[in-house]
């Protein structure tokens, strides 16, 4: 009985653990999430987002453990949301922690976000 339970348990455990590891490349050129103008830039901006922001704003920049974003740009401007990024925010929904994103990263991530109206 006890050897079945483990089973299940660590079977479950794997499933949830690829599940929430597992990421799409979905590659479809319609994919905009929250609007916006899409440029060259704003693809690289995207991306990054999607790899060191999305996990606490959403995919869909719609929040989660973090604020969402959806219109971010009608709010801030570009230079504010890098200032953001850089130097962190406390915020009703929790704290933004500093230097989640560094370099020219900064700068492509808030142009695509000051976008997003």
């Amino acid at each position: 009985m006890k050897k079945k339970l483990l089973t299940l348990l660590l079977g479950t455990s794997l499933v949830m653990g690829l599940a929430a590891c597992g990421g799409g490349n979905d590659t479809s050129k319609e994919k905009n999430n929250g609007g916006g103008t899409e440029t060259a830039s704003a693809g690289e901006g995207q991306k990054i987002y999607d790899q060191k922001c999305s996990s606490c704003h959403g995919g869909d920049l719609k929040g989660a453990v973090g604020p969402d974003l959806t219109k971010v740009g009608a709010t801030y401007s570009k230079d504010e949301i890098a200032d953001i990024i850089k130097n962190g925010k406390t915020g009703d929904k929790g704290v933004m922690p500093p230097g989640m994103a560094t370099g020219d990263d900064v700068d492509k991530v808030a142009e695509w976000l000051a976008g997003k109206k």
